[in-house]
């Protein structure tokens, strides 16, 4: 379970439900960010170098070559998502494949950035048709916690499976609903 408070109480608001959780990272699932982002940046005079998996470290002035350093790096994503309607677009075929599973499954955003972004992450996700509840969390909070009694990533089962679901996740037993594609 999260340690953050804020996540917790979020947790706490989604209702209780029988059908299978379906839980979807926003950025670069949902929502576009790999796209837009380097075009942000080069508004800025900045690039994205894209020489390991980390943005600290792969933002680079273009003038001087200057890489960017953590605190800047904060400061261009607080932009971005404070601007994130401006730039960001519902990933191809996200909503029509969400729109598959109607309401067979209880479907539930996790976007990794600070709280203080979330009500326009809301506001953005409402104006794109995604009304799915979304939980916000620090991004330094570690993924694979339990959450809402079951490992995110054991949280899909089979839609069409009418016997036990089956799982590649020993932790699934702890779910709700444990989840495999079958």
């Amino acid at each position: 379970m999260s340690d953050d408070p804020e996540t917790l109480r979020q947790i706490e608001e989604l209702a209780a439900d029988d059908r299978p959780l379906l839980v979807l990272d926003v950025d670069d699932v949902v929502l576009e960010f790999i796209r837009p982002f380097p075009k942000f940046l080069e508004r800025r005079g900045l690039h994205l170098t894209l020489t390991s998996f980390r943005l600290t470290g792969n933002i680079a002035e273009k003038a001087s070559g200057r890489l960017v350093e953590q605190p800047e790096v904060t400061a261009l994503l607080d932009e971005f998502f404070h601007s994130q309607a401006d730039w960001q677009t519902v990933t191809e075929g996200a909503a029509e494949a969400l729109a598959l599973f109607g309401d067979r499954v209880e479907i539930v955003m996790l976007t990794a950035m600070f709280h203080r972004h979330r009500a326009a992450r809301r506001a953005h996700l409402d104006a794109l048709g995604l009304p799915y509840p979304l939980l916000s969390s620090p991004p330094k909070w570690p993924r694979g916690r339990r959450w809402h009694g079951c490992a995110a990533a054991a949280a899909v089962r089979s839609l069409s499976s009418t016997t036990s679901p089956t799982t590649s996740s020993r932790r699934a037993s702890r779910c709700r609903t444990p989840i495999s594609f079958t």
